[in-house]
């Protein structure tokens, strides 16, 4: 293998993983809390309940901000504020509607009183619970939330269900979890920092529909106090049956990266909707399932998992994926609704980058033209050649950040 393929396919993993993607990263932060955890028992019953509240950091000038996004890979030149980094535990409900918890971050901006007008961010696929953004620092699943919080936002960044301090197995690309996972995260942070009533939204690949799935959400009233203020989700699979699924089994995207999607799109759908009956009915080897655990690192799914579609998936399995149908069409409808059956009444801005080796640009004009059938007509935005790490999918978060932090500026 060339060089710069090899380089290529390991930012890849790193992309999909969320795993030494940010060089000079600071690291994890402790799942047990670093500081006194600060309980809110008056708060305590229903969905949004803030539970424990936790200092995790501080970034005390902008200069100490800039320093850190800079060594995370990102643009540390539009920071005004220090920040303060909290992990928040809230009450929320899992896919079934049961209720359990969940953690995420709320990234401050030190020394800005008032309300704070809240930019909810959602990040990109993680295959360990800590691929989250209470559990890590300094790295680029904190990037975005740090640098909105340093312009003067409240960054909320939701860990999602089964990632964080959450119970459970994360239930990957299941745009309702994610949203009551988003909404709820925004309650508790009303909780614990007074916020303004309009969200501005976004969220990056696996986020960008979690992006969506929150703004449709809030735009139908499903909280009393908060509405959809502008949406710019980032490089996103809208159209996971109608683009990204046979984009991937046409051989179109990085090979390497379509063999872990393939499998998580198989494991953790079959989670909430029954997608097989039995591992070996899809995979060629069983064990690839528990790979998705939760408990394993990017790095051991990309050990662990075989290098083209044919070696990891039975005959079953590829025609599985390549015609849908029980479990799995009942899943990509809940999926691929996002752009489909609603439509935003707030500014919308789409931003991809062209080339991009993981998620395929035809997500984002089935997006814009789904949307436009309805009478929206939302901007895209080429991010351009944003390669980072070798890869154009997380160069698209990077630059996309800074974009989105300007237009959301404009906006006021």
């Amino acid at each position: 293998m060339p060089v710069h393929r090899r380089r290529l396919t390991t930012a890849v993993a790193c992309a999909v993983m969320l795993i030494g993607s940010a060089a000079g990263a600071t690291g994890a932060v402790a799942a047990a809390p670093a500081r006194p955890s600060v309980a809110h028992p008056q708060h305590q019953s229903g969905r949004g309940a803030l539970l424990h509240a936790e200092l995790l950091y501080t970034l005390k000038t902008r200069e100490a901000v800039a320093a850190e996004l800079t060594e995370a890979g990102f643009d540390g030149s539009q920071t005004r504020h220090g920040v303060d980094a909290y992990r928040l535990t809230y009450r929320t409900v899992d896919p079934k509607g049961r209720p359990t918890t969940a953690s995420g971050l709320l990234a401050l901006p030190r020394g800005k009183g008032g309300r704070l007008r809240a930019v909810s961010f959602a990040h990109g696929t993680g295959s360990h619970r800590s691929d989250a953004p209470s559990m890590q620092r300094g790295t680029f699943l904190t990037g975005p939330p740090v640098t909105y919080a340093s312009a003067g936002f409240a960054a909320v960044a939701p860990d999602y269900l089964g990632m964080g301090t959450g119970p459970g197995a994360h239930p990957w690309m299941h745009v309702p979890s994610e949203a009551t996972a988003s909404l709820d995260l925004l309650r508790a942070a009303r909780a614990f920092r007074s916020l303004d009533r309009k969200v501005l939204v976004t969220g990056f690949s696996q986020g960008a529909s979690a992006a969506l799935g929150l703004g449709r959400a809030l735009q139908a009233g499903e909280d009393r106090y908060f509405r959809l203020g502008a949406l710019a989700p980032v490089s996103g699979a809208y159209d996971f049956g109608g683009a990204e699924l046979p984009a991937l089994l046409a051989g179109e995207l990085d090979r390497k990266s379509s063999v872990i999607y393939a499998a998580y799109t198989l494991v953790a759908f079959n989670r909430v909707h029954r997608v097989y009956d039995s591992p070996d009915q899809v995979f060629q080897n069983p064990a690839v399932e528990v790979l998705f655990d939760g408990e394993h690192t990017g790095r051991q799914l990309f050990e662990g998992t075989p290098d083209s579609l044919d070696a990891l998936l039975t005959p079953y399995g590829l025609d599985l994926l390549a015609h849908p149908r029980g479990g799995l069409v009942d899943a990509l409808r809940e999926t691929d609704s996002v752009c489909r059956d609603w439509a935003p009444r707030v500014p919308v801005r789409l931003y991809m980058a062209g080339g991009d080796e993981q998620a395929t640009t035809a997500n984002t004009a089935h997006c814009v033209d789904s949307l436009l059938r309805k009478g929206v007509e939302a901007k895209v935005v080429d991010l351009g050649a944003v390669d980072h790490g070798g890869s154009r999918h997380l160069g698209s978060n990077v630059r996309g950040t800074v974009e989105v932090l300007r237009w959301f500026r404009q906006l006021g």
